[in-house]
């Protein structure tokens, strides 16, 4: 073999590999499924409510508020990543300003928690 050759085996195997696993997983449910549902299995779930109800319905606004928070405290890990991996450039303003950062979303939340906005009863 050219020595071109020889440099693209490892990126050839690794691709071969990966379509292996790939075709593995979407082809083994198919073979281990249970495929006698029952009404537990049929049920809705994640929603609150029957996905085949009438859409203008009422429904709490909780799984709303739930949301937003998960997606507020997700983007401040997102924010918290690259803080860290340049922690030693950034100084102590970039430190102060993340603990400021942080602070902010503390007291955010511990203002939703005393509303009541994390109770689920």
């Amino acid at each position: 073999m050219s020595e071109a050759l020889l440099e693209y085996l490892p990126l050839v195997v690794f691709i071969g590999v990966a379509i292996a696993i790939g075709l593995a997983l979407l082809i083994a449910p198919f073979i281990v499924a249970y495929r006698q549902p029952d009404p537990e299995k049929l049920s809705a779930y994640e929603c609150g409510f029957n996905a085949f109800d009438d859409a203008r319905m009422k429904f709490d606004v909780r799984f709303y508020l739930v949301a937003i928070l998960f997606i507020i405290f997700d983007l401040e890990v997102s924010f918290l990543f690259p803080w860290a991996a340049a922690f030693k450039e950034v100084g102590v303003y970039g430190f102060w300003a993340m603990m400021v950062f942080l602070g902010v979303l503390t007291i955010g939340f511990i203002y939703e928690w005393n509303k009541g906005a994390l109770e689920w009863d």
